[in-house]
């Protein structure tokens, strides 16, 4: 069987010091997760991350910058998860949009409650992605390129 990995984007909002989070129903369990999902065929990184966070939360997202980029080989599965992720600004919201399936609910987090939740984390690269935007990380979106 041929290697490849699952790329996946993400969106790590802040507001009032306060972390966008999804609540996410995953094997039975309740877990934590940012707005995140696969890309899909023909979208591109950035309307991959639009996308999944309408999807998930209701929230118009605009993204200003690639927070960066995670690599993340499960072990469990031999799955590798390729995610990048971006941070930006919340446009609108629509409270009556339904949310994917599987999403419980939307939660504001600090990063203090954020870590002390660690174990019900989806992935170890939630708390990297807060850690990272509040060191300042930002790369410009330009710097993704797409070819055709």
């Amino acid at each position: 069987m041929r290697w490849k990995p699952h790329v996946t984007v993400a969106a790590v909002i802040r507001r009032d010091d306060r972390f966008l989070l999804v609540e996410e129903r995953i094997g039975g369990k309740a877990m934590l997760n940012q707005p995140a999902g696969h890309l899909e065929d023909g979208e591109t990184l950035v309307e991959a991350v639009v996308r999944e966070t309408l999807e998930e939360t209701g929230w118009h997202f605009a993204p200003r910058a690639l927070l960066g980029v995670y690599r993340w080989p499960t072990g469990a599965d031999g799955k590798t998860f390729l995610r990048f992720a971006f941070t930006g600004d919340l446009l609108r919201h629509d409270a009556d949009r339904p949310l994917d399936a599987g999403i419980i609910r939307t939660v504001w987090m600090t990063a203090a409650e954020i870590t002390r939740c660690a174990t019900r984390h989806r992935s170890p690269q939630v708390q990297l992605c807060v850690s990272d935007f509040l060191a300042g990380a930002r790369y410009p979106l330009d710097s993704l390129r797409e070819v055709s």
